[in-house]
């Protein structure tokens, strides 16, 4: 009987030899009359503790030119963040970063959240300028006002927020530079806050694990119980929880 030999299939690259996303998506909106597109990404939507953080990051489409070693924030490590993050911030014609608190997740929920953390990173990206469009990385507009903002409207009768156009994009975070270069942003800021809350809570590792559903986080949450930076609505020890609402896992940026 002959065997056929059945090869394995490739493991994905990471780091500076994945991949690099580039600027081709975003290019496509200029024929259609944008000039200055912004990229948003997310990130820590899926941990216990901490906030969820949005960045934006705006080009101009007419002169933007690639950023060497960009990629998803996921695929690069602490250093090479941190060596990119002031890069993007002269390459961008803007950029911000929002970020939503872990009651604000519990008051609002965790698309609420998203779209507060998104308003706040837009408000600051348009202290210097206005985006035309928006490239969203995933499958749901979460950035845009739950009521989108009408010809018939007064002056100012809106809900304040992204009122450009929002297209979104699975995986834009790994293709698209200007949501990579977003995703790093935000990465940035929320992982430096974990530092800095674990120093009055170091009982949980947030140095090391940035507030996710680790086993070591959950087995310290179970010990020590929850501090008012943990997502009170989220199921956060091992044991479970009558009225938990574990509505996100672990797999996030």
């Amino acid at each position: 009987m002959q065997v056929t030999a059945v090869s394995a299939r490739p493991r994905p690259k990471t780091g500076a030899g994945s991949k690099a996303p580039t600027l081709r998506h975003e290019r496509s909106f200029a024929a259609v009359g944008y000039k200055v597109l912004a990229g948003c990404d997310e990130v820590g939507r899926g941990a216990l503790a901490g906030p969820v953080s949005v960045g934006l990051v705006a080009v101009d489409l007419a002169t933007v030119r690639s950023l060497k070693g960009v990629r998803d924030s996921k695929l690069l490590c602490q250093s090479d963040r941190e060596t990119l993050a002031p890069q993007i911030k002269k390459w961008a014609r803007g950029w911000g970063v929002g970020h939503a608190s872990a009651a604000e997740i519990d008051l609002h929920g965790i698309m609420g959240a998203l779209r507060l953390a998104g308003t706040r990173a837009w408000d600051r990206v348009c202290a210097d300028l206005t985006p035309d469009v928006v490239l969203l990385d995933g499958n749901y507009n979460w950035l845009s006002p739950a009521r989108q903002a009408s010809l018939f409207d007064l002056p100012g009768n809106d809900d304040g927020g992204c009122q450009a156009p929002v297209h979104t994009k699975i995986k834009a975070d790994m293709t698209c530079l200007s949501v990579a270069a977003a995703s790093v942003l935000a990465k940035v800021e929320r992982d430096t806050m974990m530092v800095d809350y674990a120093v009055t809570h170091p009982q949980y590792g947030w140095e090391v694990n940035k507030g996710y559903a680790t086993a070591s986080h959950r087995l310290a949450i179970d010990e020590f119980g929850p501090t008012p930076l943990h997502r009170m609505s989220w199921q956060l020890g091992t044991r479970p929880e009558a009225d938990a609402r574990d509505h996100e896992s672990v797999v996030g940026g």
